[in-house]
């Protein structure tokens, strides 16, 4: 089931915005969409269209390549952090199993971590809170100072 959360309890800062989706292809619209519509009201400076695409290439590569013998969601969370903003995307996948890779002008895959390294400031993969995998961007001078 599809769900817009607010709050962060016990676990650190509260995100400006999370979705927990269903490892589905539709989810992948559903994460740009709903990443519009709730960081609308934060107002950032960045380019949303820019951030979007970056959920979009971060969301399908979980629904891609996580691995779960058990039900599974890809939950996406994003903080304002100073100026900065920080997008987290969480998998049941494994931290060692992400790679950027350089993709030949022929394959038809393998692009979605080369955008990130090229759009957002910084990127980041480890182990998820959730269990699994969280790969991050993030995009400096989102907000003003």
């Amino acid at each position: 089931m599809d769900k817009y959360t607010e709050g962060h309890g016990d676990r650190g800062p509260a995100p400006l915005g999370a979705m927990t989706l269903p490892p589905a292809p539709e989810s992948v619209s559903l994460a740009r969409r709903w990443f519009r519509k709730f960081i609308t009201p934060s107002d950032p400076a960045c380019s949303v269209d820019d951030c979007s695409l970056l959920i979009s290439e971060l969301v399908t590569n979980a629904i891609r390549y996580a691995e779960s013998d058990d039900s599974w969601v890809v939950r996406v969370e994003w903080f304002r952090e100073g100026t900065s903003l920080r997008v987290e995307v969480h998998n049941p996948g494994f931290p060692a199993n992400v790679q950027l890779r350089r993709p030949d002008a022929n394959d038809s895959h393998g692009r979605g971590l080369l955008l990130v390294d090229s759009i957002a400031e910084s990127w980041h993969s480890g182990p998820s809170r959730f269990g699994g995998t969280v790969v991050s961007f993030v995009v400096a001078d989102a907000w003003p100072a």
